[in-house]
């Protein structure tokens, strides 16, 4: 294993955006706000911009989506 290695091995720092997001420290993977499970960033594909979160798959995302906002007026 080589320093470049090292860098991508644990868990990556992200700002999320509407449509991208934005390394700030590199890392192999992000959690799951939902279910705590490692999302590869090869495969992050779901996240909140609002919330800064990431989502293992779109039915997760969705139930988080409802769990916000759920009470809000509206909905």
């Amino acid at each position: 294993m080589n320093k470049f290695d090292r860098d991508f091995a644990g868990e990556a720092k992200i700002e999320y955006g509407d449509a991208d997001y934005i390394i700030l420290q590199p890392g192999a993977y992000v959690l799951c706000a939902v279910t705590g499970e490692r999302i590869a960033l090869n495969n992050l594909r779901y996240w909140s911009a609002e919330l800064q979160e990431a989502y293992i798959d779109g039915p997760t995302a969705t139930k988080r989506w409802l769990q916000i906002h759920a009470d809000t007026p509206g909905n």
